[in-house]
């Protein structure tokens, strides 16, 4: 009892952790989904966390002309609304005035007296009524007014429709999953064979081997990435390939992600019970066989742990592609296009969000169908030494 009461305490500073690491990784997701969902206006306008409530926005409107105007009890006025041809802006209105620099003036219902005698009223609903003891003419009719409206929450998709339906979108996804996939594939079928040979195979300097994987796991693809480009264009020339192809861009990533993929599945296929491994010897399996059928099935929780991280990598990627695969029409990747897109429009934020989560639908498919493998397959290999 008592060695139970005394790790409450770290337990409980443990789920504190976790809650708070889950919440600094959640708030900016839930945030970037809701401003993808809000009118292009309204992001300009306020925060994602306002999106719920109602927001105070000063806005523009245009009163109708001489030919409205109707003649009554000796005086003219023109009536109307302020958010008619607004641009879908409605809502309550809670002030308003005739200049620029003061907006809200006057409160909603209240009379504003203007030039020439003549009086203004916008009530809450945005009506109004401008009133003139003489005919108006050209000259003050058709001015602008000014307002405070408290707008609802608005949600829509045409963020998405605009991203959706870009041109080039449909092709460059295309391009990223023929990228992705076998990117992805070839350096676990790779790794799993190099693990295996680490871990239970007698190799003359295997220690030196496992060395140096682990010290190219801290070489910065940035540093690398030049020399391995004019090694692979000097080998493309030689053998008359194209420079650009997908093949380039496999190889890549190939060389990239090697490193990480043989340390992980080495630390798990060294993790597994030895008995395993000799009965399977004593019973006349060669390696090949013992790797087929007995550590293969049983490193799976590995491969997918790996297969997670090599797929977010690629998937994500815009320098490797472009550097090897290229930036035509033909050749750009998701995230390319993505980027071309929002670089077209300026700094539309509403295209950024949107196309930040048409980015994500595919690895969060990815990672919720192997998530289950996930953490086993990290730290299974941590709890056995090899």
């Amino acid at each position: 009892m008592l060695k139970r009461f005394s790790l409450e305490p770290s337990r409980i500073a443990l789920n504190i952790a976790v809650l708070i690491i889950i919440a600094l990784w959640t708030f900016p997701t839930a945030g970037l989904l809701i401003s993808s969902l809000r009118d292009k206006n309204d992001i300009a306008a306020s925060g994602w966390w306002t999106a719920l409530s109602s927001a105070d926005v000063a806005k523009k409107g245009r009163l109708k002309d001489k030919v409205d105007q109707v003649e009554k009890d000796g005086k003219f006025t023109i009536s109307g609304n302020v958010f008619e041809g607004a641009d879908g802006v409605s809502g309550k209105v809670s002030a308003f005035g005739t200049k620029v620099q003061a907006p809200g003036g006057n409160p909603a219902g209240t009379v504003a007296t203007l030039d020439n005698g003549q009086t203004l009223v916008v009530n809450v609903d945005g009506s109004y009524v401008l009133t003139s003891p003489t005919k108006f003419t050209d000259e003050d009719s058709g001015g602008r007014v000014f307002y405070i409206a408290s707008q609802p929450p608005r949600f829509t998709l045409e963020n998405y429709q605009t991203v959706l339906f870009s041109e080039g979108i449909g092709r460059s996804f295309i391009n990223s999953l023929t990228v992705t996939i076998p990117a992805t594939i070839i350096p676990i079928l790779i790794a799993a064979f190099a693990a295996y040979a680490l871990a239970w195979m007698k190799l003359p300097f295997r220690g030196l081997i496992i060395a140096i994987i682990v010290g190219l796991l801290v070489v910065p693809l940035q540093m690398s990435l030049i020399p391995l480009l004019k090694l692979y264009n000097a080998a493309g020339t030689f053998m008359g390939v194209p420079s650009k192809t997908y093949l380039g861009v496999w190889l890549a990533h190939t060389g990239f992600g090697l490193p990480f993929a043989i340390y992980l599945l080495r630390s798990y296929i060294a993790g597994l019970p030895k008995d395993l491994i000799e009965s399977a010897q004593i019973d006349g399996a060669n390696d090949f066989k013992i790797f087929r059928r007995v550590v293969l099935p049983l490193c799976f929780p590995a491969l997918a742990s790996f297969a997670i991280f090599q797929f977010l990598w690629v998937w994500n990627d815009l320098l490797v592609a472009i550097v090897f695969l290229g930036s035509g029409p033909d050749q750009l990747v998701l995230t390319g296009k993505l980027n071309a897109l929002l670089g077209s429009r300026g700094g539309n934020w509403e295209i950024l969000t949107a196309s930040a989560f048409v980015t994500i639908i595919v690895p969060l498919t990815v990672f919720f169908s192997l998530q289950r493998y996930f953490v086993r397959g990290l730290l299974a290999g941590s709890v056995k030494g090899g």
